[in-house]
Order: C-alpha cells, then sequence, then structure tokens
C-alpha cells in the first residue's frame, strides 16, 4: 500500500467512435474533475465489425497526448469484452503492438469484462504496462488495482474510504445527466480526501 492516503481514476472507452460519447469525455478529460488526470483505457479499432481506424487513431493521440493512456482489451467484439477463444495473451500482444507501431505508446492495461489469466498478466508484465484489471488490494510495481466502480464511490466518499482508491467508469456513463453528475461531484469530494496522484508513480 502507499504510505499516504492517494487516489487515481481511469475510464473505460467503449464506444471512442460514437460522436457524442467522444465529446463528452474529450470535455471531461480537459476539465480534469478534482484535479484528476483520467487515465484513457480504448481498446482498439475492430475492423471486423466496421469501425473506422482513422477516426480512432485521431481520438487515441488526442487523449494519449493529454494524459494516462493504456489498452483495454476486448476479446471477442466490441460488445463482448470477455474471451469466447483464442489465445487471450496473445491478443494483448498484438494489440500493444499495433498501437506502438502507430505511434502510440500504452503504459495502462485493463482487462475487458475484468479478464485475466496467468498468460495475460505475464504478457502484460513483458510489455512493460502497468495492470489495472485486479480489483483488491494496494498498488505494487506494475499493478495498480481498479477499487471503485462509478456507484460505489457515489455511495462511498462520503463514508469511511481505503488510504488507496482507483475508481472507475465508462465513457457512456457520460451520456447520462444522473450519472455524469454523480461523478463530477464525487471526485471532487473524493480529491478533498484522497489526493490526486500521479499513476505511474502510484504504480511504482
Amino acid at each position: 500500500m502507499p504510505s499516504a492516503s492517494v487516489a487515481a481514476v481511469s475510464c473505460h472507452l467503449e464506444q471512442p467512435l460514437d460522436d457524442v460519447t467522444w465529446a463528452r469525455f474529450d470535455a471531461l478529460q480537459r476539465r480534469r474533475p478534482g484535479g484528476f488526470d483520467v487515465i484513457a483505457l480504448m481498446r482498439p479499432p475492430d475492423a471486423e465489425h466496421g469501425e473506422d481506424e482513422r477516426v480512432w487513431l485521431e481520438r487515441a493521440r488526442a487523449v494519449a497526448a493529454r494524459g494516462p493512456f493504456g489498452l483495454h482489451t476486448h476479446w471477442t467484439s466490441p460488445t463482448h469484452a470477455r474471451p469466447t477463444g483464442g489465445d487471450p495473451a496473445a491478443r494483448v500482444r498484438a494489440e500493444t503492438a499495433w498501437m506502438r507501431e502507430r505511434g502510440l505508446e500504452p503504459a495502462f492495461f485493463c482487462g475487458g469484462g475484468w479478464y485475466t489469466d496467468g498468460d495475460v498478466r505475464r504478457a502484460v508484465a513483458e510489455l512493460g504496462l502497468v495492470d489495472c484489471t485486479i480489483r483488491h488490494g494496494g498498488p505494487a510495481p506494475g499493478v495498480l488495482p481498479t477499487t471503485h466502480s462509478l456507484g460505489a464511490l457515489a455511495r462511498g466518499v462520503l463514508g469511511p474510504l481505503p488510504r488507496y482508491v482507483h475508481a472507475y467508469f465508462h465513457d457512456y456513463d457520460l451520456l447520462d445527466p444522473l450519472r455524469r453528475s454523480a461523478l463530477g461531484v464525487s471526485l471532487q469530494v473524493l480529491s478533498r480526501r484522497r489526493p490526486p496522484g500521479d499513476p505511474l508513480s502510484i504504480s511504482r
């Protein structure tokens, strides 16, 4: 665990090619609610489902230039995150290589549907990515566990909190006015109780 209280925030970008969803996330990342540099965890475009690589790259480069950036692998399809076959670790390696070949350098990783296994964890470590897939415990070298969903954060931010908090939300949460408002208020309150930390420094 970190020696002092600290917090991090990440977003799973599930709909990076939807213009409205993208605009909401883009505005939030620029605003830095509560002073948090939100980790943008993006799944690469899926050509088999007709997703536009050019637009995706424009948006990924924009968010990566502004703050922490990482890979969010969906193993089956844009709407089915967990693997249904194939080699999950090989997909992580392939997607990381795909990003790097296009000038993107992911620093973080979170498995879609919270999926992981021994081979995936080894691949993530060998690729030098900080793993955010774990859902419990505190940070360690190369590991930045995710502790609170948006709902858990909104319910718990006024009560007892662990010293380390890593809250996450989905980009599509920003389409709902109530969830968007809850996120903004919760992050403001969280920042007063657990100061925003640099995600890479926390994981070291």
